[in-house]
């Protein structure tokens, strides 16, 4: 007697829906690995991208708190002109570094509200 292959229906909550990839109304053995798979993938890639967005905060923060201290080192080593270029070009870091954070977390924002 051969080995029937066990088949799961599509259950009606859409828990796996897309799973069914050739559409007869069943999932696999084959379509059910690939679609933990991806989901797998999938969390992974979450992770690394709110791993990514806590290096860049700290990073921009440390180089929020750096930067006056860079202008500070410069002048008591004498160099005040090198001091005040970097104090010159302040505004323009400061409003760069608040806006690449502030458009890198409004997309976040609204790929997450998209998914909802």
């Amino acid at each position: 007697m051969a080995e029937e292959k066990k088949k799961i229906s599509i259950d009606s909550d859409g828990s796996l829906a897309g799973a069914d990839l050739d559409g007869d109304g069943h999932i696999s053995e084959a379509e059910l690995q690939m679609h933990l798979e991806f989901k797998r993938k999938e969390l992974e890639d979450q992770d690394a991208q709110r791993d990514a967005i806590r290096k860049m905060a700290w990073f921009s923060l440390g180089g929020l708190l750096v930067y006056p201290i860079g202008i500070g080192v410069t002048a008591g080593f004498g160099l005040e002109t090198a001091a005040k270029l970097i104090a010159d070009i302040a505004p323009t870091y400061f409003a760069s570094i608040a806006v690449l954070v502030s458009a890198f977390f409004a997309s976040d924002a609204v790929k997450d509200k998209s998914k909802k």
